[in-house]
């Protein structure tokens, strides 16, 4: 007799070091963004560690990455999209049954 099966858990966000930026700008309203240096600072993790974990979620659509100008100064600006966050939910569901079930 088998159960039912257990879900699986979307790779993109899995990683670790994917799951914290994910779960950083899941805690943002929906609209907003954040630079790049605060979300650097926020997750302690290195501007080239950071950028391509950024790169995986935006190759996904999962993350929408701005370049603007502030007073004649670059600036970086990063948000979730609403399929990152519609994924960024699934993953959490998922996850939350995963756990049910080995209760």
């Amino acid at each position: 007799m088998t159960g039912p099966a257990l879900p699986e858990l979307d790779p993109v966000i899995h990683a670790q070091a994917r799951l914290r930026v994910t779960v950083a700008l899941a805690g943002l309203h929906r609209a907003d963004q954040i630079t790049f240096p605060r979300l650097q600072q926020l997750l302690d993790m290195t501007a080239g560690n950071l950028s391509t974990h950024l790169r995986k979620l935006e190759d996904a659509g999962y993350v929408e990455i701005t370049k603007a100008y502030e007073h004649r100064t670059p600036v970086t600006l990063v948000r979730l999209t609403e399929p990152g966050r519609t994924a960024f939910e699934q993953y959490t569901e998922a996850l939350h049954r995963l756990l049910d079930a080995g209760a």
